[in-house]
């Protein structure tokens, strides 16, 4: 056996043992056996002092699944890397800050600390299993992305009231159809924020950040309910290009991949949405522009088709047609990876068929790269070519 693969094998067994010993939680649902007190504390000074942190480069191709927190926080995050080993992924996003609000490991950002963001559901990853994970995925090439969600945080909304998106009548938190308040993506706050969080995620070895939610909230009568102290004269799509440049000059200094996800319809649609999402404005202010392209989320109708869901290569095909249409005049464009769809929601149920024919869709496209999302970390993998 090749040195490589032993030191692979002890450090997946590290991994492991860290997990069996109750560093982190287990599956939602499960018992599960968060850490605290000073003995992780002390033990994390201690490996972050020793070992020196090594990110592992960008892949030429890149394939990814979505790790949602409490996969991470369980025994899914060991079988996902199984997985990243033996198919042709070879990427996983991670959540580090989910939209709840809750950070994945104990912070040294205050203001996570603060409002308590590491601790506030009782469960996280303790420093020593953070480190023995992106060890092993180092050293197994696996490419680890921080995914760190920005305006939808309702711990830090309801932390601090003045961060909040503002109702007109009364200047009280609005409330999103679920009772939760948003962040006011106007606040330079909420941004910095979400800089230090992708700042210390790279710190402990993950080699990329994601941002997500980089936008207003999805509901029409937001417009007509809520007023913005800081919005200057700007449109929301100027307020959120703004904001993606200044996290993105913010990171520069340390050479972080700042990538951001947005609606997979933003390329088609050549208004903002209503979210602050237009691609010419944008898709300069981020390395890479990741547009979540699910067949399930097109209005019936769009592009002509009777139902988008039912028909995922034609979805794919023509949104990524129109996404190179609309980067081709932009200087400093963005690299684009889509997402694609591996969960049902409506018919046909998505399986390997459905799936393939999305990648299909991206290949026939240019798009060699892409990442799936499965909101619950559950992945179809006969739709995953064997690692070759």
């Amino acid at each position: 056996m090749n040195p490589a693969r032993i030191a692979a094998i002890a450090l997946f067994s590290l991994s492991l043992a860290c997990r069996e010993r109750g560093d982190a939680g287990a599956d939602a649902g499960d018992s599960l056996a968060p850490s605290r007190g000073r003995t992780a504390s002390s033990t994390a000074a201690k490996i972050d002092s020793i070992v020196p942190v090594a990110h592992v480069p960008t892949p030429d191709t890149l394939r990814g699944l979505y790790v949602n927190r409490w996969a991470a926080l369980g025994s899914k995050l060991d079988r996902l890397i199984q997985v990243a080993r033996t198919t042709e992924i070879n990427a996983l996003v991670i959540d580090v800050k989910d939209d709840r609000g809750f950070v994945l490991y104990r912070s040294r950002v205050p203001l996570a600390q603060e409002i308590g963001a590491d601790t506030a559901d009782g469960h996280w990853m303790s420093r020593a299993k953070l480190r023995a994970v992106l060890d092993t995925m180092t050293t197994l090439g696996i490419y680890p992305i921080a995914r760190i969600v920005v305006a939808k945080d309702p711990l830090l909304a309801k932390k601090k009231l003045d961060l909040a998106i503002k109702r007109k009548s009364d200047l009280k938190p609005w409330l999103d159809k679920n009772g939760n308040p948003w962040l006011d993506p106007h606040q330079p706050a909420v941004w910095q924020y979400a800089a230090d969080l992708a700042r210390e995620a790279y710190d402990v070895g993950f080699s990329e950040v994601q941002f997500d939610y980089v936008r207003f909230p999805d509901e029409k009568r937001l417009i007509t309910e809520t007023v913005y102290p800081l919005a200057n004269g700007r449109t929301r799509a100027q307020v959120i290009r703004d904001q993606l440049g200044f996290v993105r000059t913010a990171l520069k200094p340390q050479g972080i991949r700042v990538t951001a996800d947005v609606f997979g319809l933003t390329a088609t649609d050549t208004t903002d949405m209503g979210i602050g999402q237009q691609w010419e404005m944008f898709v300069d202010q981020v390395d890479v522009v990741l547009p979540m392209i699910y067949p399930s989320h097109f209005a019936r109708g769009t592009y002509k088709l009777r139902n988008p869901n039912a028909h995922p290569y034609e979805t794919i095909d023509h949104a990524l047609k129109d996404a190179i249409a609309r980067t081709d005049s932009v200087r400093n464009a963005a690299l684009i990876i889509p997402w694609y769809q591996d969960f049902t929601l409506g018919p046909p149920r998505y399986e390997a068929a459905q799936i393939r024919a999305q990648k299909k869709a991206g290949y026939d496209n240019g798009f060699q790269s892409w990442i799936l999302w499965n909101p619950k970390s559950n992945y179809t993998l006969a739709a995953l070519e064997p690692r070759s």
